[in-house]
């Protein structure tokens, strides 16, 4: 592996500054809260069973599997003067991704939508992966946990707006959110339009508001390029798994268990509120589609939980350490998902997203925190795709037997998926207990 360093010696940044590198990830997650909010909602308009969803969802982490890696290594060896080591990737993942939000709504078979899927996801993580090692290229150590809350505060801003837009657009402008002859909602339609303009506009915010550091050995970089090559960078992203440090090897099984719930939780919350809480399996009706709208509603308000959380947990972690406040909050998250078993008020959910989104702000920060703090810099974009690992194989494994585990053992009651995402949650929350943290 490359032993170029960038920038050894990184000055301490202004608050602007940090806002500036991080706001791309508010157009990043306008395209994963459409699609966590919306794309069972699609899959089901167009005909999709329950027991089929998880496995319809499968492109989303197998897309993860095989860009994530390749992304943040190829993102560490890469050097343009003008356009700099990260923000090509940002770029060129802004612009495919833009493309397959426009065109997910219009699916009009479901074999489409799951193509639609497999391209927008992809395209979302050619931007997002190098957004972690970002952090760690542009900030000194003692801000990286700032640097970490600062992503959270844009993802959670991002995902309340994105996340509500069918309500809104359905409510504050009369916008038909009601299927016709098997096509998508129109307020689904516009929803993932406005998404795709601010995915790109948010991210290029970023790519032109921000410079980075050179290598401090070009010259050196462009030596073992060559010499590596594609097939050996290839090879090297997906052998990272191996070779990883002891600590992430610990915080590889909290995110492993945190990402099954939150799969759980996205795939299967639509089914568990509309037929759960409103009493209706038929995804043409307007209870149905009523029922959606508020899921959008539900993940806007954990989202927004998420953003205002960013900021208070490295305050909190000052005082308890950051293992301990990421165990507190995957436990609120745990509980959050069990609550819902025992609601029948649309209104009560609300509450039970309050939980989820304290386990959302610190998924999103805390581990990376940790981790960037034992990762050399001249590898942070490597480390970081092969921790993601740990994001998308869990939820494979999650596309791989819930779908069996509702319909062999739960007669397909959805929200079932539900308790088993927060049993999952409460042991990530555990298995922080024996995460080494060198703070």
């Amino acid at each position: 592996m490359s032993n170029v360093s960038i920038s050894s010696e990184k000055p301490k940044l202004s608050f602007w500054q940090i806002w500036n590198m991080s706001f791309g990830f508010l157009g990043i997650q306008f395209g994963f809260a459409l699609q966590n909010a919306n794309v069972s909602r699609i899959f089901e308009t167009l005909g999709a069973s329950k027991d089929a969803l998880p496995i319809l969802w499968l492109a989303a982490p197998v897309t993860g599997l095989l860009v994530q890696p390749i992304i943040g290594y190829y993102s560490d060896r890469t050097w343009h003067k003008k356009w700099g080591r990260r923000r090509p990737f940002f770029a060129v993942g802004a612009i495919l991704a833009t493309i397959a939000l426009f065109l997910m709504p219009n699916s009009t078979a479901l074999w489409m939508a799951v193509i639609m899927l497999w391209l927008m996801d992809a395209s979302i993580n050619i931007s997002m992966e190098p957004f972690r090692a970002f952090v760690g290229d542009m900030l000194p150590n003692e801000q990286r946990t700032s640097g970490f809350a600062m992503q959270s505060f844009f993802i959670g801003l991002g995902a309340v707006i994105a996340s509500a837009l069918p309500w809104m657009f359905t409510n504050w402008f009369g916008v038909s959110n009601v299927t016709t002859d098997g096509m998508i909602p129109d307020s689904v339609r516009w929803s993932f339009y406005l998404g795709g303009v601010a995915y790109f506009t948010a991210v290029m915010w970023t790519v032109f508001n921000t410079e980075e550091y050179p290598p401090d050995d070009l010259e050196k970089l462009r030596e073992e390029n060559a010499k590596v090559g594609i097939w050996g960078g290839l090879i090297e992203s997906f052998l990272g798994i191996f070779k990883m440090p002891k600590t992430m090897v610990q915080l590889s099984l909290v995110q492993f268990f945190s990402w099954f719930a939150l799969f759980a939780m996205w795939i299967y919350t639509t089914s568990a509120v509309t037929s759960h809480v409103y009493g209706t399996d038929d995804p043409t009706s307007a209870l149905y589609n009523e029922g959606a709208d508020w899921v959008g509603i539900c993940f806007a308000i954990y989202n927004g939980i998420a953003a205002i959380v960013a900021f208070l947990l490295p305050v909190l972690a000052k005082r308890i350490t950051r293992r301990m406040t990421h165990l507190v909050a995957l436990f609120c998250g745990g509980i959050g998902l069990f609550s819902i078993y025992f609601i029948t008020d649309p209104n009560m959910l609300l509450v039970s997203m309050i939980g989820v989104g304290i386990a959302w702000a610190s998924i999103l920060s805390m581990p990376y925190a940790m981790l960037s703090s034992i990762l050399p810099a001249n590898k942070m974009g490597y480390y970081m795709g092969v921790f993601n690992f740990f994001i998308v194989i869990p939820q494979i494994v999650a596309a791989g037997i819930l779908g069996f585990m509702l319909k062999s053992f739960f007669g397909n009651v959805s929200v079932y998926a539900l308790i088993i995402g927060g049993v999952s949650m409460m042991v990530a929350g555990l298995l922080c207990l024996v995460v080494e943290d060198k703070e």
